[in-house]
Protein backbone atom coordinates (compact mmCIF):
# COMPACT_ATOMS: atom_id res chain seq x y z
CA UNK A 1 0.00 0.00 0.00
CA UNK A 2 1.38 3.41 -0.92
CA UNK A 3 1.93 6.17 1.61
CA UNK A 4 -0.85 8.17 -0.04
CA UNK A 5 -3.25 5.24 0.40
CA UNK A 6 -2.24 4.77 4.06
CA UNK A 7 -2.78 8.47 4.76
CA UNK A 8 -6.21 8.38 3.07
CA UNK A 9 -7.25 5.31 5.06
CA UNK A 10 -6.20 6.86 8.37
CA UNK A 11 -7.98 10.15 7.64
CA UNK A 12 -11.17 8.37 6.60
CA UNK A 13 -11.17 6.22 9.74
CA UNK A 14 -10.42 9.12 12.09
CA UNK A 15 -12.40 12.00 10.58
CA UNK A 16 -15.16 10.49 8.37
CA UNK A 17 -14.63 13.32 5.90
CA UNK A 18 -17.28 14.74 3.59
CA UNK A 19 -14.49 15.61 1.15
CA UNK A 20 -10.92 14.38 1.07
CA UNK A 21 -7.99 14.79 -1.26
CA UNK A 22 -4.48 13.54 -0.55
CA UNK A 23 -2.12 14.92 -3.16
CA UNK A 24 1.45 13.77 -3.72
CA UNK A 25 3.41 16.97 -4.42
CA UNK A 26 6.86 15.37 -4.23
CA UNK A 27 7.62 16.13 -7.87
CA UNK A 28 7.33 19.86 -7.10
CA UNK A 29 10.18 19.64 -4.60
CA UNK A 30 12.89 17.88 -6.59
CA UNK A 31 16.27 19.19 -5.52
CA UNK A 32 14.83 20.79 -2.38
CA UNK A 33 17.48 18.82 -0.52
CA UNK A 34 20.12 16.54 -2.01
CA UNK A 35 18.18 13.43 -1.04
CA UNK A 36 14.84 14.69 -2.41
CA UNK A 37 14.66 13.63 -6.05
CA UNK A 38 10.99 14.40 -6.66
CA UNK A 39 10.26 10.71 -6.94
CA UNK A 40 8.48 8.77 -4.24
CA UNK A 41 6.25 10.21 -1.55
CA UNK A 42 8.07 12.87 0.45
CA UNK A 43 5.66 15.83 0.20
CA UNK A 44 1.91 15.47 0.67
CA UNK A 45 -1.00 17.90 0.75
CA UNK A 46 -4.16 16.94 2.66
CA UNK A 47 -7.43 18.68 1.87
CA UNK A 48 -10.11 17.60 4.30
CA UNK A 49 -13.67 18.64 5.17
CA UNK A 50 -14.97 16.99 8.31
CA UNK A 51 -17.74 17.71 10.81
CA UNK A 52 -15.22 16.90 13.53
CA UNK A 53 -13.51 20.22 12.80
CA UNK A 54 -16.62 22.25 13.71
CA UNK A 55 -15.83 24.45 16.67
CA UNK A 56 -12.09 23.77 16.44
CA UNK A 57 -9.56 26.48 15.74
CA UNK A 58 -7.06 26.26 12.91
CA UNK A 59 -4.21 25.15 15.16
CA UNK A 60 -6.34 22.44 16.80
CA UNK A 61 -7.29 21.08 13.39
CA UNK A 62 -3.69 20.98 12.22
CA UNK A 63 -2.58 19.28 15.43
CA UNK A 64 -5.29 16.63 15.13
CA UNK A 65 -4.15 15.70 11.61
CA UNK A 66 -0.45 15.92 12.47
CA UNK A 67 -0.84 13.70 15.54
CA UNK A 68 -2.73 11.11 13.50
CA UNK A 69 -0.02 11.09 10.81
CA UNK A 70 2.97 11.26 13.18
CA UNK A 71 4.08 7.71 12.32
CA UNK A 72 4.29 8.67 8.64
CA UNK A 73 6.25 11.82 9.47
CA UNK A 74 8.60 9.84 11.71
CA UNK A 75 9.10 7.28 8.92
CA UNK A 76 10.29 9.81 6.36
CA UNK A 77 7.41 11.98 5.15
CA UNK A 78 9.31 15.23 4.75
CA UNK A 79 6.47 17.74 4.43
CA UNK A 80 2.73 17.74 5.08
CA UNK A 81 0.51 20.63 3.99
CA UNK A 82 -2.88 20.54 5.70
CA UNK A 83 -6.04 22.34 4.52
CA UNK A 84 -8.77 21.41 7.03
CA UNK A 85 -12.32 22.77 7.06
CA UNK A 86 -15.65 22.09 8.68
CA UNK A 87 -18.74 21.59 6.50
CA UNK A 88 -20.06 24.86 5.13
CA UNK A 89 -16.75 26.68 5.50
CA UNK A 90 -15.18 28.10 2.37
CA UNK A 91 -12.31 26.15 0.83
CA UNK A 92 -9.91 27.08 -1.95
CA UNK A 93 -10.45 23.73 -3.68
Amino acid sequence: MSLKDRIEAKLIAAFAPERLAVINESHLHAGHQPDITGEGETHMRVRLVSAQFAGMGRLQRHRAVTELLKPELDAGLHALAIEPAAPGEPTRW
